[in-house]
């Protein structure tokens, strides 16, 4: 009687322990995946030269990357199983095969690459470099560079707009934007902005860029029709990372040195609100819906969530040291932040704002990007 006890306690257990399992992997497992489908976090590591792969299925780390030094600027690209990002010390952009994780291409752009941009079809991919002063296009079925044109100093990055027709390079020192022709590469407009511009945003329709002026503490807003300077507009600090509604109706700039948050109503070129987030608001994510943007805290070592249409702040979620970029996977179920200081990832499930992971990856990860396929 006492050994048919126990053999049933033994069934059950087992049973437990079977379920809890299924019911672990369903909450790590984004709903939206089908069998067969892969979704991989692609992490660029500034301080090792690598790019880690994070399965975020099985949420660990399964392969690594040697891309050259400096990798940042990590894209997927929007029509082929790709990653590209450039190696800002090699002075050349990569390619690399998201299934396989070899790497497809290096080609050469100039010296010191910041970043990358795609054509909205993807046929194309331009890219800045800072220390030679060119904007390249590259056919990213060849992966040959198919036009070049000169620019002012220091270009920090290039930006197409949305309808694929332009190409936005802010030059950090002549504080200066330049608008070329996407196809030709052709000089339309060079047009001064705040001083030391980096960061650029497009709205949607294409009528306005938005560019962060470091050493001015503005954004500048750029009529990209007229290509004229709309106004400068001035912030409490230094601006950070800017992140637009999908809508294009309200923009948010990070401002580490004021703790806060600035928001911009792009149409009526203002600043319509401020918010004070913490103590060095670094980057940032929101939802496809912009319900909810979460901005990591670089000094607080944590993510912090706002929910948007009452303007209130969450409380804040756990990371690693010193929290740089984030970003949402395709369903919004997960959200990543590479943690520089630390080396590793945080992955956080969104509908519980809970931390369910961190994963060591490279050091000094300081760029990152998700593909699904």
């Amino acid at each position: 009687m006492s050994r048919r006890l126990n053999y049933r306690l033994l069934i059950t257990a087992i049973l437990i322990v079977s379920s809890a399992t299924v019911e672990i992997a369903r909450e790590h497992r984004p709903s939206f995946l089908r069998p067969g489908l892969r979704l991989y976090a692609f992490v660029g590591n500034a301080g090792d030269g690598t790019v880690s792969v994070v399965d975020l299925i099985r949420v660990s780390k399964i392969a690594t990357i040697a891309v050259g030094p400096s990798p940042s600027g990590l894209r997927a690209h929007p029509k082929f199983n790709q990653i590209w990002g450039v190696s800002t010390d090699g002075g050349y952009a990569f390619v690399i095969d998201s299934a396989s994780g070899q790497i497809l291409a290096r080609i050469p752009v100039g010296a010191s690459p910041f970043a990358l941009d795609f054509s909205p079809n993807g046929n194309r991919a331009y890219v800045a470099a800072s220390g030679s002063a060119t904007l390249v296009a590259i056919d990213c079925r060849t992966g040959q560079i198919v036009r070049r044109a000169h620019t002012g100093r220091h270009p920090w990055l290039a930006r197409v707009t949305p309808d694929g027709k332009q190409v936005i390079v802010p030059n950090r020192e002549d504080s200066t934007v330049e608008i070329f022709d996407a196809e030709t590469l052709a000089l339309l407009a060079t047009i001064a902005v705040g001083s030391h511009p980096e960061q650029v945003v497009i709205l949607p329709d294409n009528s306005m860029a938005f560019v962060s002026a470091t050493s001015s503490n503005e954004v500048s807003a750029v009529d990209l029709k007229r290509h004229t300077l709309v106004a400068n507009l001035q912030l409490t600090g230094a601006p950070g990372a800017m992140l637009l509604k999908p809508d294009g109706g309200e923009l948010y700039v990070n401002v580490p040195s004021s703790h806060g948050l600035e928001i911009i109503d792009t149409w009526r070129t203002e600043i319509s609100e401020s918010m004070i987030l913490g103590s060095a608001p670094t980057d940032g994510t929101m939802t496809a819906d912009a319900s909810l943007v979460f901005v990591s805290d670089a000094a607080t070592n944590g993510v912090t969530p706002i929910a948007m249409a009452t303007r209130h702040l969450l409380p804040q979620i756990p990371t690693g040291s010193h929290p740089g970029p984030c970003a949402l996977d395709p369903s919004g179920d997960l959200l990543l932040v590479a943690n520089e200081d630390s080396a590793d990832l945080a992955v956080i499930r969104v509908r519980t704002q809970s931390l369910i992971t961190m994963i060591p990856v490279g050091a000094g990860p300081r760029s990152l990007a998700i593909k699904l396929f």
